[in-house]
């Protein structure tokens, strides 16, 4: 263990379980999660975390417990494969496309810049997503030229979308906080500049990785496909889009989630926030960004879409069940099961559900310090049993970073001695 380099490794800071008040219903310690903070984390690792119900903001890492929550989070994933768009998010996309590009210019590049045949048929009777987002994004556009000024038309507006850095900028901040302050209400002194780097800025490291992907045919082409933590910028006529700059996380094992602000690993993409502006409302923005996000999971050749966390008695969330199929993680066995056929059934009678068959009561009673007990002793699902842990886990040696050295050992002595630390240098 002694060539062991803290490069290769991802460590955290535990910050223990806490109660706090709900984001959604309000309810005064009516959430609790298990928290950890780290600075340094690869995205092997934080894909492995996210399978197991942790979730990040920034550098704060954090798994509910679903059990003892008023409103539970379970984790919801989209298959990209099998996403077909409804009536009403066709509808959405169709209206923004319109909107962006314009009567004049739609009209102009229809005559200047006509389609096959072959290609109007297939336009109007199929619904290509992958086609379809891109329709209104201003590189993608054809540049139709007047017979008569010899100037090039121009759409009525210009939108742009970007996968940059999730580095800070005034500009990424100060469209933060209108969401803050005009959704949730908050005033605008309860966010710095230095909380905004901390909670969607300190993400997952980057890095480029070479993908192989095979064809229908069978054939195989390779592609980069970028890991880590990002923002995914959207902005109109140059200025950023009222409702998003997202933070992704894209993993390895090639799935997506959905985030306003994510980060990226080649498993897939996270989404989370939302910055909003009342303004473009009526656009739908929310049905049209999960809709672009869907199709960059299939562009990037992920597996899955994730849209973070899944909260039923929620009527804010239940959009996330309107783009299927959806597919919930079981808090207790990590299962996948479907949200139409097993989960919402019975999240329409009870609080909390799992297929273990475990025995949660509905309404949880108030435990004495429950802040100070052991997670074991708490029977928070998800968490190893003492069994398990002692089967799987060699609890006489760990790697520990204390004050920017890599301790290499810990042994805890049988007798009643105090904890010894072994240094490797």
């Amino acid at each position: 263990m002694a060539d062991l380099k803290m490069t290769e490794m991802s460590y955290f800071s535990p910050m223990g379980y806490q109660r706090n008040t709900c984001g959604y219903c309000k309810k005064a310690e009516g959430s609790a999660s298990y928290y950890a903070s780290s600075t340094a984390v690869r995205v092997e690792e934080y894909e492995a975390l996210m399978d197991r119900g942790w979730r990040r903001s920034g550098s704060l890492y954090y798994k509910p417990n679903l059990a003892r929550s008023c409103c539970p989070h379970y984790t919801i994933r989209l298959d990209p494969s099998q996403y077909k768009p409804r009536r009403d998010q066709r509808r959405a996309l169709n209206r923004w496309t319109a909107f962006v590009l314009g009567a004049e210019y739609a009209h102009a590049a229809a005559r200047l810049c006509p389609r096959s045949r072959q290609e109007k048929k297939r336009h109007n009777q199929t619904f290509d997503l992958g086609q379809r987002v891109h329709e209104m994004e201003y590189p993608s556009l054809p540049r139709p030229v007047n017979p008569l000024t010899k100037r090039t038309i121009e759409p009525a507006h210009k939108f742009e979308i970007n996968l940059e850095s999730d580095s800070f900028s005034v500009a990424k901040f100060e469209l933060f906080l209108r969401y803050q302050t005009t959704i949730h209400k908050e005033h605008e002194s309860r966010w710095k500049h230095s909380d905004f780097k901390r909670f969607l800025c300190s993400g997952i490291k980057q890095k480029t990785v070479k993908h192989t992907v095979t064809q229908e045919d069978g054939s195989t082409t390779t592609v980069e496909r970028k890991l880590g933590s990002y923002h995914q910028c959207y902005r109109l006529d140059g200025s950023w889009l009222p409702w998003r700059c997202w933070t992704c996380s894209l993993t390895p094992s090639v799935r997506c989630i959905s985030c306003t602000f994510w980060p990226a690993s080649s498993h897939g993409l996270y989404a989370d926030l939302d910055s909003y502006d009342p303004e473009y409302e009526k656009f739908e923005l929310g049905k049209i960004s999960a809709m672009r996000e869907i199709a960059l999971t299939q562009e990037m050749h992920f597996q899955h879409y994730y849209m973070g966390y899944y909260i039923h008695s929620c009527p804010k969330m239940r959009y996330k069940g309107t783009f299927r199929p959806q597919y919930i993680q079981d808090p207790e066995t990590f299962e996948w099961h479907s949200l139409d056929d097993v989960f919402a059934p019975k999240l329409d009678n009870q609080r909390y559900f799992s297929t273990s068959g475990q025995q949660v009561p509905d309404v949880y009673e108030d435990i004495p310090d429950e802040d100070a007990m052991s997670l074991f002793d708490l029977h928070m699902p998800g968490v190893l049993t003492v069994e398990q842990l002692k089967s799987t886990v060699d609890l006489d040696h760990w790697n520990l970073l204390i004050r920017g050295m890599l301790v290499e050992m810990i042994v805890r002595y049988q007798f009643s001695s105090p904890l010894y630390v072994q240094v490797s240098y």
